[in-house]
């Protein structure tokens, strides 16, 4: 006899169709999400705001809409989670700094208007590391969050309080920000499927300064593809706040059923965890052994110049956000560290990075000219002590504080749509991901090939009861 999985372990369509269906009320959802985060957020810390009234009465609208059968959208009333580097009206915005402690905006960013305004429902603020610049998930305000699929080790970052949330059941949809992997990471390392869309698909206005220039951009994380794609539908396209998006997201011709694939396992001599290698090499096995046409080499662009470009526009822009608005608020040892290296670069570095970013831009497209997809591990490190910001070896090789991020950072430089693809988990190390990159624009085909073709080649979604008590 099959027993149905608990409302908070249900995705967000599947929420949508007990709806429909008149089985579950979005009220008797945010209850059951409720308590599971009263139970479990302790031990996990994802959550760090609430607005406990403001959800109640739009669950309950959400109830009438679908009793009356005109919910506003296919997610009409399915609870979500808010990184705290979105500007949320009514929720705290502190960007995981004291020195945005007691910042409250009274608008909403775009995407958040627009998830309002099709119905879903904001369950809380994420947490994050100051001023989302991390690969981890701490910061002085509220200490560290955990990954519920690997205890006392990280979700990864930034997006890990979002990530966390959606591996312990807090909602089934987390939206986030990338800016140099900050979606894909988390995701990869919580067993989640996340997406970070190209430049303008999703409008950004209205928020923290852009201090990663264009390079960091919103995207969703859940449990499966198809919410995925459920979620982008509402998020993407035109919107006058911000003018990039007036092109973004439109129709793209499909991905072929077997496309053109482009494979690479590591970034020049930088050491991968051997689990993930090993996972990864599998992956590209199989889709060989499915016909599907693999070319396996070296990653088909300059890693050093565009971490290069990333480093100095990433130092440059918190060095002159902190200078000219928070010169006299506290910051964490990370960011006066960040501070001091982008004061010492000139505005001619600042500019040559921007041209290189627009070279980078330029080889990316002219790439997929030969190939439709791109393959990498998502991470090179499984996850790590939590209270550590980066794995100082991996694979027994002494790394970096960016050693274990190799392969995510190009694609924002770059501005491409990239997907992580839940691979594997392990024993006490979390989750594995594969990252799939696509050319320009094609959001919409990647989105819809992760939706049609790439689920039965990954694993099911892990159920988080299997690791919560």
């Amino acid at each position: 006899m099959s027993v149905s999985p608990p409302i908070w372990d249900l995705t967000g369509l599947q929420l949508a169709e007990r709806y429909r269906s008149g089985q579950v009320r979005p009220s008797d959802a945010v209850a059951a999400i409720q308590h599971r985060i009263a139970a479990y957020n302790p031990a996990i810390n994802a959550i760090i705001a609430q607005d406990d009234a403001s959800l109640k009465k739009a669950a309950h609208a959400s109830d009438a809409r679908w009793q009356a059968g005109q919910p506003l959208s296919p997610l009409d009333g399915v609870p979500i989670t808010i990184k705290d580097n979105i500007h949320v009206a009514g929720l705290p915005a502190r960007w995981g700094s004291r020195a945005h402690e007691h910042d409250r905006p009274d608008t909403d960013e775009p995407a958040v208007r627009r998830l309002r305004a099709a119905g879903l429902l904001v369950l809380g603020k994420t947490n994050v590391p100051e001023f989302t610049l991390q690969g981890y998930t701490d910061n002085a305000l509220f200490g560290p969050t955990f990954n519920p699929l690997a205890p006392g080790r990280t979700p990864g970052g930034s997006t890990g309080g979002g990530a966390a949330a959606v591996a312990a059941g807090f909602g089934p949809i987390a939206i986030g920000t990338d800016g140099g992997g900050s979606v894909r990471r988390p995701a990869a390392h919580c067993g989640l499927w996340g997406f970070k869309p190209s430049i303008g698909t999703i409008a950004r206005a209205g928020g923290f300064p852009a201090i990663l220039h264009d390079f960091e951009v919103i995207g969703p994380i859940a449990r499966d593809a198809a919410d995925l794609a459920a979620v982008l539908a509402i998020l993407a396209g035109p919107d006058d706040a911000d003018p990039r998006t007036r092109g973004a997201y439109g129709p793209a011709a499909p991905l072929p059923a077997r496309p053109r694939i482009l494979a690479f396992d590591t970034i020049g001599d930088a050491p991968v965890d051997p689990t993930i290698a090993t996972a990864f090499a599998r992956f590209i096995r199989d889709l060989e052994a499915l016909g599907w046409p693999v070319t396996t080499a070296a990653e088909p662009f300059d890693a050093a110049r565009a971490g290069a470009v990333w480093q100095t526009v990433a130092q440059a822009g918190l060095a002159w956000h902190i200078g000219r608005h928070l010169a006299d608020r506290q910051t964490g040892e990370n960011a006066r560290k960040m501070v001091e290296a982008g004061m010492a670069l000139s505005s001619a570095d600042y500019v040559e990075a921007l041209a290189g970013a627009q070279q980078l831009r330029t080889e990316a497209r002219d790439l997929f000219q030969h190939t439709d997809l791109l393959m990498s591990p998502t991470i090179a490190a499984l996850a790590w002590d939590a209270r550590q910001p980066y794995p100082e070896t991996i694979d027994a090789q002494p790394v970096g504080p960016r050693g274990h991020a190799i392969f995510t950072a190009w694609a924002n430089v770059a501005g491409l749509p990239a997907l992580n693809v839940p691979l594997a988990w392990t024993e006490g190390g979390g989750g594995i991901g594969v990252q799939v990159i696509a050319a320009p624009g094609r959001d919409r085909a990647l989105i819809d090939f992760a939706t049609s073709v790439l689920p039965p080649l990954a694993p099911a979604p892990l159920i988080p009861s299997r690791i919560l008590p």
